[in-house]
């Protein structure tokens, strides 16, 4: 629990961070991220002397696939969080996050076979309502907060299943990534575009800075992930976007009034029921295991 709550707390951060960075482009710091990471993540595990599971991993095609496919996932939901953070839609982004947890639950049912209870099916369905009230609101769907909420739900569907630990894991993605990042940054720096090259200097520590900044919550989660029931890693999830959704209310001034507000007191229904009835049903299950 401690794992996860420290994860959602700085992800929370996120937003007050990434405002720093705003004079460098979105992708540009998504690439920065991946490399600053990998170095971080290198230096690590060098030093910790693990670099034995990489030779095993390499002649499993299957589980490179999966590693490479969780790595895009991953790029792809941090270029479209930053990119929303840079263009004052904060609280878009953090819809992503409280929805989530619910499209978690739909994934399990689509791709792992697994049971919807009603209240379950009830949370989901007040969650489609909310996107149908928002895109009916707002003339579109709320691509934002369904990207990123699509992105990070099966990010986080393959990370519980993976068969590398938390840090491996992410070690793997982000060397995985490496030699599209290391081509980008040669291409750009030859061009004279590079974002790194070009920034402050107080962006550029910034960046560096994104390596572990990035890593360090990601293990958390990924360790988390691997430790605590999915209901509860769920619950503890809303952390993350109430900060930020506070973030771009209270000190970004974004809009939150009338209609909108009334699509996110809708998602938070689904997310109470479902809160909800995943609490009674730990309970109960406690309360048998205490009787037998």
């Amino acid at each position: 629990m401690l794992y996860a709550i420290s994860s959602f707390f700085l992800w929370g951060l996120f937003p007050l961070y990434f405002k720093l960075l705003q004079g460098v482009a979105s992708f540009d710091i998504v690439v920065q991220r991946i490399f600053w990471s990998l170095i971080f993540l290198v230096v690590v595990l060098t030093w910790r002397r693990q670099w034995g599971w990489l030779g095993a991993v390499i002649r499993q095609p299957r589980v490179l696939f999966g590693f490479l496919a969780s790595a895009l996932l991953l790029s792809g939901n941090w270029l479209m969080y930053i990119w929303a953070v840079n263009s004052g839609r904060i609280v878009d982004a953090s819809l992503g996050y409280f929805m989530s947890p619910l499209l978690s639950v739909l994934l399990g049912y689509v791709i792992l076979k697994e049971k919807l209870r009603p209240l379950q099916w009830l949370a989901v369905l007040l969650a489609s309502a909310a996107v149908l009230w928002l895109t009916w609101i707002n003339g579109a769907l709320p691509w934002i907060g369904l990207v990123i909420a699509a992105t990070f739900g099966i990010y986080g569907l393959l990370r519980k299943t993976a068969q590398l630990g938390a840090l491996q894991g992410l070690a793997l993605e982000t060397i995985l990534l490496s030699p599209a990042v290391l081509g980008i940054l040669l291409v750009t720096a030859w061009q004279g575009h590079n974002g790194f090259l070009q920034a402050s200097p107080m962006a550029q520590a910034l960046l560096v800075l994104s390596g572990p900044v990035t890593a360090i919550p990601l293990l958390m989660f990924a360790a988390a992930a691997r430790r605590i029931p999915l209901s509860l890693l769920g619950l503890l999830q809303y952390i993350s976007p109430t900060m930020q959704l506070l973030t771009g209310v209270f000190i970004y001034d974004e809009p939150f009034t009338g209609a909108r507000l009334t699509g996110f007191m809708t998602i938070w229904a689904a997310l109470a029921v479902y809160s909800l009835e995943g609490l009674w049903r730990l309970w109960a299950e406690k309360t048998r295991n205490a009787g037998a």
